[in-house]
């Protein structure tokens, strides 16, 4: 199975540019997920072109409490959102049904996540599970997906423990990011507050998850593992650790991580709070991107390695605003998107495919708190 997917993954890569565009559409619908403490209403839809980079409002979702991170199912036909709330009302995690036609989400359920103030939320490929990083309470847990697209209600919930050095940020686990390998085969969960990526062989057929044998892996002591992100040909892994603003790149071997190098998302002699966010890589595998935040507001740019996984920075960009949480790259590759988060904006740069860097396009968002970014394509 494994060799059947990375050589799909090989053709797709080889197809020349010219003909992968042509098979592509080139308009999107835009979701945006929010903290709703302030302004937002909820999950706000927009239709993405990405040949001029411009959005045009289409809907909303009204009602659903800090739908922080957004998931999309395999089909496309369905869309899963955190509710990164606590206390008494606990966290949760919402269904929503998504017309490809029109654009508009439809509520379906809300189901508890087992964990207060969940903040990621990630699908299987077979479209059967959602897996939910639960940041307050600082654990993973597994829903299984109805037929028709609702939630059910936890199947099981992994709890962390322990703590590390940074003793205002790790005083306890805090599960961040649950990240489904490309071959469905290996779930990974980071912990921010214990300094740990976990490691899970995942059945789809079954839903059941076993660590792997050594499948702890430990980063230096107060680095604080945040996201997790996959190249496209499945050999290799990133991963951004919030306190430490490193980032690290592995080569994934027989479903396990195996660290090939460690690099600095921050400015040389930089003295600064840190908090990096987000990473992603390009759709053709050649750049790596990084978001920092609270002084810093930037983007940085890596050139990867295609035969080693190895990452050299190139640059950085401003993020134009404040508090870049989240960000994203169309799938042509064209445009990287960023939700700043404390500056009210979504703001759309152009890419360069070449050289991987980022230019102005005037073109911004005003949106309450944006913090998650995903696209679907419009239906044919």
């Amino acid at each position: 199975m494994k060799r059947i997917f990375y050589l799909f993954l090989l053709v797709s890569v080889l197809l020349p540019p010219d003909v992968a565009l042509a098979q592509s559409p080139t308009k999107f619908y835009l979701l945006v997920g929010t903290y709703t403490s302030e302004s937002s209403e909820g999950i706000y839809v927009y239709q993405f072109d990405t040949q001029t980079g411009k959005a045009r409002y289409i809907s909303k979702a009204e009602g659903v409490s800090n739908p922080s991170y957004l998931a999309v199912s395999p089909n496309q036909k369905f869309v899963y959102a955190v509710n990164e709330t606590a206390g008494k009302e606990g966290g949760g995690v919402s269904a929503f049904a998504f017309d490809r036609k029109t654009g508009s989400l439809t509520f379906l359920n809300r189901q508890s996540s087992a964990g207060d103030a969940p903040c990621y939320i990630s699908v299987d490929q077979s479209g059967r599970w959602v897996f939910t990083a639960n940041y307050g309470g600082g654990s993973l847990s597994i829903l299984p997906i109805a037929s028709d697209g609702s939630l059910q209600k936890v199947k099981k919930t992994i709890q962390y423990s322990g703590k590390s050095v940074n003793k205002d940020r790790q005083k306890s686990p805090h599960a961040h990011c649950a990240y489904i390998s490309p071959d469905n085969q290996n779930l990974l969960v980071t912990d921010l507050g214990t300094d740990k990526v976990h490691n899970y062989d995942f059945s789809s057929d079954s839903g059941t998850l076993e660590p792997v044998d050594a499948g702890v892996y430990k980063t230096e002591p107060g680095s604080g593992p945040r996201h997790l992100s996959f190249h496209p040909n499945g050999r290799f892994a990133y991963l951004i650790n919030e306190l430490s603003g490193t980032v690290e790149a592995f080569a994934f071997v027989n479903g396990q991580l195996r660290k090939i190098q460690q690099v600095s998302t921050l400015p040389e002699n930089y003295k600064g709070p840190i908090t990096a966010a987000d990473i992603h890589l390009s759709p053709d595998g050649r750049f790596l991107y990084a978001s920092n935040r609270e002084e810093l507001n930037n983007i940085v740019i890596y050139k990867v390695d295609p035969e080693k996984g190895n990452l050299r920075r190139t640059g950085s960009h401003p993020s134009g605003g404040v508090h870049p949480r989240n960000f994203m790259i169309d799938p042509t590759g064209r445009f990287l998107l960023v939700a700043n988060r404390k500056s009210d904006n979504v703001v759309v740069f152009k890419r360069d495919k070449e050289s991987g860097q980022l230019s102005e396009t005037a073109i911004e968002l005003e949106i309450s708190m944006p913090v998650c970014l995903k696209m679907i394509p419009l239906s044919r």
